[in-house]
């Protein structure tokens, strides 16, 4: 199962003829707390490092732990068969590639020993949301849940809000500019009545 997600990244969005496409819904919250999926992705939950299954468990071990001090690694909701590409960097919003960092509060692997506790922040299904997690170095497995980004959530309402308001006057400057240019029309075809009118009819002697 895939979801929608946006990374905060500038790559990640997606542009059509009026800009970028609204990348949250109008009420987050509300769906985060009563859609089914954000109530199930709540609740501590199996996860699984993904990648590199072809290889040796020693060497998905030393894939693993490269890839979080990379700031990035593939993992499954087990029960939903959920796949995530997440990132695990500060700033993650940034479009500047030296404003994400990776840093202890998103790949910590002194909180506990044989494992490595991560976070990420990205827009899931039209909801800002902190995935929260950890996995065990050895057995590549482990927990991890879902929580709403309230913070970003804001940012995102905002952002949402300058959008609508940039479309709707696009609208109406759209309507406008089709009345004026039904008005230059309509005095068009009233001149050249006019003239046709005041044009002389001419007849033959015979």
């Amino acid at each position: 199962m895939k979801p929608d997600v946006f990374e905060g990244k500038e790559s990640g969005e997606i542009r059509d003829g009026l800009g970028r496409m609204p990348r949250v819904v109008p009420d987050q919250r509300e769906k985060f707390e009563n859609d089914e999926l954000f109530r199930r992705l709540s609740r501590e939950s199996e996860i699984r490092y993904t990648s590199y299954r072809e290889l040796s468990v020693e060497e998905r071990q030393s894939r693993l732990q490269a890839e979080c001090r990379e700031g990035h690694a593939d993992v499954v909701f087990v029960s939903l068969g959920i796949n995530l590409q997440l990132f695990f960097e500060s700033n993650s919003w940034s479009d500047r590639a030296e404003d994400r960092v990776v840093s202890t509060e998103f790949v910590d692997f002194n909180r506990e020993q044989g494992k490595v506790h991560l976070k990420s922040q990205f827009i899931m299904n039209g909801v800002c949301v902190i995935w929260k997690g950890w996995l065990d170095l050895h057995r590549l497995d482990g927990t991890a849940h879902l929580e709403f980004d309230q913070d970003r959530a804001f940012v995102e309402d905002c952002l949402l809000r300058e959008q609508i308001e940039q479309y709707n006057q696009q609208v109406r400057e759209y309507h406008r500019q089709v009345q004026t240019d039904q008005g230059t029309d309509t005095e068009r075809e009233v001149v050249q009545a006019l003239l046709h009118i005041a044009t002389p009819c001419t007849t033959r002697d015979t």
